[in-house]
């Protein structure tokens, strides 16, 4: 290493911290809206937007995906230096995902009141639920462009311009969603739907900002001819994109189907049982979204350093990651077992809807430090090509310990079963990616895909 040269931990720190700020920003929307519903509007109203959360995240998953699959081929692209195959890769990337946008979108939309009573809503919720769901269901189109282009800026290195889009966006909709709820400047007073509306608009303004600062900076990602050239899906690229993503969409369809199931549990214990759910994912979502955040960074890395031959820099990325993990993770960790009580009661103000929120956190939190050590192997492995050993590892874990587990315990101790499942399935997938990625994974030839 030259004088030049920094240490590779603060490279990689400076790439994940606008990173996690980002992502950090766009779960503040979620729980911008979810205070001013909460206390704007009550805790029937929370509860409504919560059921909404497991099914969106069953449909996002199909995007997240797609994104996954496209940022390891565009760090491969990027590192090798073929900005024209960049292109090629996103063009297709986007085209792909605004088609399945607006599919998606529609029929769900139309659906929503058979999908929230599936859910098992509770009946003085559901039409609350209904139309908070059907305005979200139908913004899915603005959405996945929103969050697909920020993934594939990430993959060539830049983790700023999302960061600026994201603050645009949470400006916008932190003063939309009192507005609406509230009748401001003449605008139409709304229910709980007010906050699914507020997203729509903010998203919407974002992406047509971003593509304007993406020509006016002259970004290697700007909507220019080449890229415009490039949207229409090219199979053998999209292919490679599936083969690559695939695993990880079924992974997190898993995942939200299991959220469905678990929603299911939490909903028989009432609509308290169920706004406290909603309050202990807002602050897991901020708990976990370093560690999501350096597992994403640790891929692009990987994938970066693989098309550019040095294969022999993964461990060193998987070592610093891990120790980032432990640093930040660790830190968020810490704040709420000593804050839980205030952090909860941002979210709700009904004093047994706080203590029953406190309670759960306490039982899960320290076991994000895992997930976040698991995801980090599982993103570096992801980055050479190797996607279904960890698919397979996170599916097993859900299907066979966390919705048993969840259902056992659920009835033999109460609600607080169903967070001791969730702790048990991330120290799972911790350990067993560890093994598989040191006693395997380490002994494989790696090759550049693209």
């Amino acid at each position: 290493m030259t004088k030049a040269e920094k240490p590779f931990w603060q490279t990689f720190l400076l790439f994940v911290l606008p990173m996690m700020a980002a992502n950090m920003l766009q779960s503040l929307q979620g729980t911008i809206n979810n205070i001013f519903i909460g206390r704007l509007l009550g805790t029937d109203a929370l509860a409504a937007a919560s059921v909404f959360f497991p099914i969106m995240f069953l449909f996002i998953a199909f995007l997240i995906g797609m994104s996954a699959g496209g940022s390891v081929l565009i760090g491969q692209a990027f590192g090798a230096r073929d900005h024209a195959k960049v292109k090629a890769i996103t063009g297709t990337i986007l085209t792909v995902v605004l088609i399945g946008g607006v599919v998606i979108g529609i029929s769900t939309g139309i659906y929503s009141r058979n999908l929230m009573m599936l859910l098992g809503t509770p009946a003085n919720i559901l039409d609350d639920a209904v139309r908070f769901a059907r305005v979200s269901f139908l913004s899915m189109p603005v959405m996945f462009l929103f969050f697909v282009s920020s993934a594939m800026l990430r993959g060539v290195g830049d983790t700023v311009t999302p960061l600026y889009s994201l603050v645009l966006s949470t400006i916008i909709g932190a003063f939309i969603t009192p507005a609406l709820i509230q009748g401001w400047l003449g605008l139409p007073q709304l229910g709980v739907e007010a906050a699914a509306y507020a997203s729509l608009i903010a998203f919407t303004i974002s992406t047509i900002a971003l593509g304007f600062y993406l020509r006016w900076k002259r970004h290697p990602m700007a909507p220019d001819a080449a890229l415009l050239r490039n949207m229409k899906p090219d199979m053998k690229i999209l292919l490679l994109t599936l083969k690559l993503g695939i695993p990880t969409g079924v992974q997190m369809i898993t995942g939200a189907v299991a959220g469905i199931v678990i929603i299911g549990l939490v909903n028989a214990f009432g609509s308290n049982a169920t706004a406290a759910f909603g309050a202990v994912n807002q602050v897991l979502s901020y708990v976990q979204f370093p560690a999501i955040s350096i597992s994403i960074a640790a891929s692009i890395f990987g994938a970066q350093a693989i098309g550019a031959g040095q294969v022999d820099r993964l461990h060193k990325v998987a070592l610093t990651a891990l120790q980032m993990n432990i640093a930040l993770t660790g830190s968020l960790v810490l704040i709420v077992y000593l804050a839980s009580h205030w952090i909860v009661g941002l979210f709700v103000t009904d004093a047994a809807v706080v203590a029953l929120s406190q309670m759960l956190l306490n039982i899960v939190t320290w076991s994000s430090l895992l997930f976040g050590a698991g995801a980090v192997l599982g993103g570096i492995m992801r980055a050479s090509g190797t996607v279904l050993p960890p698919m397979i590892i996170g599916i097993g874990c859900i299907v066979l310990l966390e919705v048993p587990l969840a259902i056992f315990l659920s009835r033999a101790i109460g609600i607080q079963g169903i967070w001791w499942a969730y702790a048990a399935n991330f120290s799972m997938m911790m350990v067993l990616n560890a093994l598989y990625y040191w006693f395997v994974w380490r002994n494989k030839p790696i090759k550049r895909l693209v």
